[in-house]
């Protein structure tokens, strides 16, 4: 196998702070591969400006002006969301050209030096090279249980993605082709590599803390995502409300059957107005929760039949 031409894409929102150190470390991290003879000196890293409302997309610009070959940007003409900045990066590189391309956070907390693994694994053979952080100490209390919260409800759901798996991975030339194929606009990354059924690979890496500014990534986001994922990827959800409706129907008809022989042969009209009242607000909220289920999934098809583009662009820089 020749040696390949990596690109690096990077999704940035309002990451004034840390993307200037966080481009420098990474051209350090292609020089080395370079000098080792891993990647090509074509190799290159892609930035995304997810409509940042601070000074991301100058710095971008800036490092562009000083290193067109190595640094290369495309700006979004407003927010859209990290899962589209991460779709743009790779719809980007496919199109200037890269044999493999790995993506990462600006912020670095995933370990840059794990690039190079990746890197030996795609050499191996591997089109797809999944990083898995080794553990989350590096989190709060709440952000650690709901995070194993996410993955553990996501493939209990359907939506089947490794544990502790976010989006630094290396995919090759053939996944990004085979991704082009998928018009579908809210697209699961973590769930749609993890299954296109070609060779996969994990390999670890540790978690640093964030050098500089504050993540973007809170609860609502990550429900969001979750949400995103399992309405994308599986329709366990309506099989399970179609399962507790049954339950409901069944328990309603022997509780029917137990109330006729009570007046008949008993004669003996039950009062239960505490539990029918009870009863009634259970069944009632129940039936709300699978309308917001269904709700879900009929906005996701909702989304897709108006068939707007995933994202809008202002510039890029090639």
């Amino acid at each position: 196998m020749q040696i390949p031409v990596l690109a690096i894409t990077i999704p940035c929102y309002n990451e004034e702070l840390c993307l200037e150190a966080t481009c420098n470390r990474l051209m350090e991290v292609l020089e080395e591969l370079m000098q080792k003879g891993k990647i090509s000196d074509k190799s290159y890293i892609y930035c995304v400006d997810d409509g940042s409302s601070d000074s991301t997309w100058n710095i971008i610009e800036d490092l562009h002006s000083k290193f067109p070959e190595k640094i290369k940007g495309l700006k979004f003409i407003r927010n859209y969301g990290n899962q589209k900045a991460l779709v743009a990066g790779l719809e980007g590189v496919r199109n200037l050209g890269c044999d493999c391309c790995v993506s990462i956070d600006a912020d670095l907390q995933q370990d840059e030096n794990a690039i190079e693994k990746f890197i030996d694994e795609y050499m191996n053979g591997y089109q797809v090279v999944l990083g898995v952080r080794t553990d989350r100490k590096t989190d709060g209390f709440i952000k650690k249980y709901t995070a194993l919260m996410f993955y553990k409800v996501m493939n209990v759901l359907g939506a089947k993605i490794p544990v502790n798996h976010s989006d630094f991975r290396l995919v090759s030339k053939k996944a990004l082709d085979m991704m082009a194929l998928y018009p579908e606009k809210a697209l699961f990354l973590r769930g749609f590599f993890y299954e296109l059924g070609l060779k996969t690979k994990k390999v670890s890496f540790d978690v640093k803390p964030r050098f500089a500014g504050s993540s973007k990534f809170n609860l609502a986001s990550l429900i969001a995502l979750a949400l995103n994922g399992i309405t994308s990827f599986s329709i366990v959800p309506l099989r399970i409300i179609a399962g507790l409706g049954f339950l409901m129907a069944t328990v309603a008809f022997f509780i029917g059957i137990e109330t006729v022989v009570e007046k008949f042969l008993f004669n003996n009209s039950p009062n239960g107005v505490a539990t029918t009242i009870i009863l009634l607000c259970f069944f009632g909220g129940v039936q709300i929760f699978c309308l917001g289920i269904i709700g879900e999934y009929v906005g996701q098809v909702y989304r897709e039949v108006k068939a707007r583009p995933r994202y809008v662009v202002d510039t890029e820089l090639k």
